[in-house]
């Protein structure tokens, strides 16, 4: 018998023009967690869907618990072998109970009906096997927290007798207690003897669960180990083929002129008399925890969501915005923290996304669009951001996350924004690529233009910003100077749910 419960060798995947696996090998035992790492595009989702069964194999040899896994694998047969996949983008259906995901294709029949009082206690059962025993299975999966819906998936993968967990970017949407709850389960898992493959750009957060790691770079494997045998450095290093000395590079620019005024904004529960500025050459950065109303404030700033009183002033003029058109008009800009949904057409192509919110600047006066102008600015982006692409054509939801991100921001360039609004600027995206989208922050800054950044990354908006306002319960609780603050005192300010605005 095996020590492994997954035994992948000599793995190789080619799709037209790209090889995308290049002799790869990866070995999970029972009851560990093992870290598959990497950037974007370095094939750790093209060697899980080999593994998951939803792409086939060129070459190679796959083994589960000993038994070598013969011919093409598909979805059922990997069910089969007890293998599961939690994606990143969680695939519930948003209508149906707790019960009915987690029974979805498997459905508990009693003369001729549901047995939905059956489903309900086995649902039940799995999420107690996680200690999870205040969820109702009659619940509606669309009404529950992100958090909560992960753990549902997860007790959907038991249900199905998985040994083999493959989970993708768990903790990228979670809030802080969601993610300690979900390392609290992934303990849980372990102890029950299931090998995990756990992906994601966190590295922080791998001494919590993780046992060992594999690491790839350019549909290669490069190395492989116990967890506690490498450094940070080193880890970063194999992932992206050099030293990165600095994970968060900040340009000091002197401070200049007032850009933007927000006063005494008020946009539903989670937006409360909330009152700041912006200037030329800092990067303002906006912490607290999820729900804590950043997001919300962003939103009714770029007028995608409705204000209820407040004064907006840009560049010392008041000036109304009721909707995105608005906004983008007069230089206010938002790149969205949902980039997939709201900041692209991942369906169109590069230059359709970029041209898109430009069409006022690029078309004539009957509307047809002057080509020279509009290659110019996809030209412009191109090269000021480096976007890796293979051409302006393609489809913008075929690049990596990094490159996406380059794209939402290429089209704002074009139009001389005077604020630019990120809202969780690097979630999803490699250490590599996120040094990348930094060092972008920094060009604007210098050029004059207002940056605020959303985040979630207490390392990131403390590494990033040059001065910080922190957020609870929708209203403004402190400031601070990073250079002379601390992890706590920004926790300090993001739990103060009973004081008064700032």
């Amino acid at each position: 018998m095996s020590e492994y419960a997954v035994s992948m060798e000599h793995i190789t995947k080619t799709f037209p023009g790209v090889k995308a696996l290049d002799d790869v090998k990866l070995h999970v035992k029972p009851g560990e967690v093992m870290a598959l790492l990497g950037e974007n595009g370095a094939g750790k989702s093209t060697l899980m869907k080999i593994l998951s069964g939803v792409y086939t194999r060129d070459s190679g040899d796959i083994e589960v618990f000993g038994k070598e896994v013969k011919g093409d694998l598909n979805t059922k047969q990997a069910q089969d072998l007890g293998i599961a996949i939690i994606h990143q983008e969680l695939n519930m259906c948003q209508h149906l109970t707790v019960a009915n995901n987690m029974f979805l294709g498997r459905e508990i029949v009693k003369g001729g009906r549901l047995d939905t009082k059956e489903m309900n206690r086995q649902a039940a059962e799995q999420l107690a096997k996680l200690g999870i025993t205040d969820l109702d299975p009659n619940a509606t999966v669309g009404d529950l927290p992100v958090g909560r819906q992960q753990m549902v998936e997860i007790a959907k993968a038991l249900l199905i007798n998985a040994k083999i967990l493959i989970m993708d970017e768990p903790s990228s949407s979670l809030s802080n207690a969601e993610i300690t709850e979900m390392f609290r389960i992934v303990h849980e898992l372990k102890n029950m003897g299931t090998a995990i493959v756990y992906i994601s750009h966190r590295l922080q957060e791998l001494h919590h669960i993780v046992d060992s790691v594999t690491i790839m770079r350019d549909g290669k494997y490069i190395t492989e180990g116990r967890f506690e045998d490498f450094t940070m450095e080193q880890i970063i290093a194999n992932m992206v083929g050099r030293e990165i000395t600095n994970q968060f590079p900040r340009d000091d620019v002197p401070r200049g002129k007032k850009i933007l005024t927000v006063e005494y904004l008020n946009a539903g529960r989670m937006v409360r008399d909330v009152s700041f500025d912006v200037y030329e050459g800092e990067v303002l950065g906006f912490s607290g925890l999820v729900g804590a109303g950043r997001t919300e404030t962003m939103r009714a700033i770029f007028g995608a969501d409705p204000k209820e009183t407040g004064e907006i002033v840009l560049d010392g003029k008041p000036i109304s915005i009721n909707s995105p058109g608005q906004a983008i008009r007069q230089g206010v800009v938002l790149a969205p923290e949902d980039r997939k949904k709201e900041g692209l057409c991942t369906k169109l192509s590069i230059r359709s996304n970029i041209a898109l919110p430009n069409l006022d600047t690029i078309c004539n006066i009957i509307g047809k669009i002057n080509k020279k102008i509009e290659n110019a600015i996809i030209e412009r982006g191109k090269n000021s951001l480096t976007i890796k692409m293979a051409g302006p054509e393609i489809e913008a939801g075929s690049l990596s996350g990094g490159n996406q991100q380059k794209v939402v921001v290429a089209k704002w360039l074009a139009r001389d924004s005077r604020v630019v609004i990120f809202d969780e600027p690097t979630r999803g995206i490699d250490v590599a690529a996120k040094v990348e989208i930094y060092q972008i922050i920094n060009d604007l800054k210098k050029k004059g233009i207002g940056v605020i950044i959303v985040s979630s990354e207490m390392p990131e908006v403390m590494g990033i910003s040059d001065r910080i306002i922190v957020m609870c319960n929708g209203k403004i609780t402190g400031e601070a100077d990073p250079r002379h603050t601390s992890e706590e005192e920004i926790m300090t300010y993001a739990t103060q749910f009973g004081a008064n605005a700032s």
